[in-house]
């Protein structure tokens, strides 16, 4: 028999976990292709041990109204979270869709998403974001205020959107770590606009965020390698006896990167006596290598000699 007009087949009911979660048409985001991309981008990050143990968390925007975060799940090993494990939080932190609990840090998310308009913020626990962002926190002039770490003259500052140039510097704002996240959300919010696309908490890690997920990548890789270079940086200057300074601007005329110092910086013989032959530090000459040096004094500390100077030279 004819029918006078069409009839569409019924649709299956939304599941009322979708529902009830505001997502538009009622849609999973832990079956997009998004999700595939944040559970791959934190294998990847496990694999570079930035976020060993259930340490670190990473999210993306899945939509902006009402404000919905696919975020991974509190307390999880990040290298292993498949797509369909992950959560979606709302604007509160609360989780409104799938299994698990949202970290408290959740909040710090929301605020760098809300402050900056960022796309994904990821969070990391590397050993050189822990060790430098509780540094330069005690480097802090004043206590109780957010200290800065300071990057410049490195080629792959280029990698951070809108430096164009390896002549610049950036100052990564470094805060005093805080269980209480709402207090330690509202202390950051006002640093966010300035900061070079991150930030750190003292003895806890780095925040690095893009206005989608793979510029949150870059972002990340390129201030983990900045951080990874100024700790190098450090211990090159213990090791050749050089104290840190301040990095000096460079004089009219002078060539890029002569600002930064000099070979005699590093302890190295600016006139060596073989000048056709490998380099010789300083200490060489003086008669023996600087690893001797420091081990000859170590074992007379040891053995509780005062002058243990005078027994190494």
């Amino acid at each position: 028999m004819n029918r006078p007009f069409a009839i569409d087949p019924p649709q299956p009911p939304i599941p009322a976990p979708l529902a009830e979660s505001g997502l538009a048409m009622g849609e999973d985001p832990r079956c997009s292709e998004r999700a595939d991309q944040l559970s791959l981008t934190m294998a990847r990050l496990h694999q570079r041990g930035w976020c060993d143990g259930t340490g670190g968390n990473f999210s993306c925007v899945w939509q902006r109204d009402p404000l919905r975060l696919l975020m991974a799940p509190s307390g999880v090993d990040k290298g292993q979270v498949q797509p369909r494990q992950l959560i979606v939080v709302d604007g509160t932190g609360q989780v409104v869709l799938g299994e698990g609990k949202a970290s408290a840090e959740t909040l710090l998310h929301l605020e760098i998403v809300a402050r900056t308009g960022a796309g994904a913020v990821l969070h990391t626990h590397s050993q050189a974001a822990t060790l430098l962002s509780q540094w330069s926190h005690a480097q802090a002039q004043s206590p109780g205020q957010p200290a800065g770490l300071e990057l410049q003259g490195l080629e792959m500052l280029k990698g951070l959107s809108g430096i164009n140039s390896h002549e610049c510097q950036v100052s990564l704002p470094v805060l005093a770590n805080d269980q209480d996240l709402l207090r330690l959300s509202a202390k950051a919010g006002p640093l966010l606009a300035a900061a070079p696309w991150g930030l750190l908490i003292a003895g806890h890690g780095l925040y690095a965020w893009g206005r989608e997920l793979q510029e949150a990548t870059r972002h990340l890789e390129i201030l983990e390698f900045l951080l990874e270079q100024r700790w190098r940086r450090l211990l090159l200057d213990a090791l050749t006896g050089e104290r840190p300074k301040p990095e000096r601007a460079r004089e009219p005329g002078q060539e890029p990167g002569h600002e930064l110092g000099t070979g005699l910086d590093l302890g190295l013989d600016p006139n060596p006596a073989q000048p056709d032959g490998p380099l010789r530090t300083i200490d060489q000459d003086r008669g023996g290598d600087l690893e001797n040096q420091l081990a000859c004094e170590t074992n007379a500390k040891a053995e509780g000699l005062g002058q243990s100077q005078g027994r190494c030279q």
